[in-house]
């Protein structure tokens, strides 16, 4: 089983690698639907979605961690 921590870190990796492609996109992808954005103002925007992915997997992480050692716990007292 995973810990905690190393869950927390997997996410931050995972989201990690998206940041950089998400920052490059939110300056160029904005402008498109006329929302032009300054460099500073897209990479504010991409801290704060960012943050919310990390968390968002280490939740949904945790969630499945916990359902399988539930799952394995039940099998074991059959």
């Amino acid at each position: 089983m995973q810990s905690k921590r190393a869950s927390f870190m997997e996410s931050l990796a995972n989201t990690a690698s998206g940041f950089l492609v998400s920052l490059v996109l939110a300056y160029y992808v904005f402008p498109l639907f006329g929302m032009p954005q300054s460099l500073k103002s897209s990479f504010v925007i991409v801290v704060i979605f960012t943050i919310s992915s990390i968390g968002r997997n280490y939740v949904i992480r945790r969630v499945f961690n916990f359902l399988h050692v539930k799952d394995k716990n039940e099998k074991t007292m059959v």
